[in-house]
């Protein structure tokens, strides 16, 4: 959580720096981050009452809109802190799989699951058959999303997710929507998946359960 406050402190900063005139809505929401993060320092768990000292510690009204952005801000932090301490992972970590899975189309619980499953959570992992990174893509994979790009860019954490969702969020949409069958074509191949398909085949080899979790149940 410290990572969160130095990266909100470090915001603020950068837009003083910069001479930017802040609006009111984002003055709102950064000083309602910099609260929230505080709030669970001094075992404030109720977003309610964060509210309230967020808006007496600015002393003005919120404007118009300014109340609902600041409550999905408060609601992106305290999930990027369950997040963390749930798999044991830097703030910063969960911070970028939450935003990156977002902005590719992805449920963050399916991301995180995703990210869980393929590596651990191990930027370097490599495994046996060449998958590297976090969403452990083959380099022949990623280079149809981003061509050009070099197997050691694969270790880079934003470079990794942002190819790896955005690769999921292409065989969901292959699967018309349908999100298991997506997950086990990530795993096994669409190929493979496809060929069990045709012959009547059940291609789940327990991929989607270690993803999603043991209560998942296939449709």
């Amino acid at each position: 959580m410290q990572a969160l406050i130095l990266k909100l402190q470090a915001d603020v900063e950068a837009r003083k720096q910069s001479r930017l005139d802040l609006s009111a809505t984002a003055r709102v929401t950064l000083v309602a981050g910099l609260l929230f993060v505080g709030a669970f320092f001094l075992g404030v768990q109720s977003a309610d009452s964060t509210v309230l000292q967020w808006r007496e510690a600015l002393g003005v009204a919120a404007p118009e809109g300014a109340m609902e952005l600041q409550e999905l801000e408060i609601a992106r932090l305290k999930r990027i802190h369950e997040n963390s301490s749930q798999f044991g992972i830097p703030a910063d970590l969960a911070e970028r799989i939450e935003d990156i899975a977002l902005a590719e189309g992805i449920e963050p619980r399916v991301a995180f699951g995703l990210v869980r499953a393929e590596s651990e959570f191990n930027r370097r992992a490599v495994s046996p058959v060449g998958a590297v990174g976090l969403t452990q893509l083959m380099p022949s994979t990623a280079r149809y999303f981003k061509q050009g790009v070099s197997r050691e860019a694969l270790f880079d954490r934003d470079t990794n997710l942002r190819i790896g969702f955005r690769y999921l969020r292409t065989l969901i949409e292959k699967y018309d929507g349908n999100l298991e069958l997506a997950l086990l074509a990530y795993n096994r191949g669409p190929q493979r998946v496809d060929s069990l398909l045709r012959a009547g085949q059940n291609p789940n080899n327990g991929y989607v359960e270690m993803v999603l979790g043991k209560r998942n149940k296939r449709r």
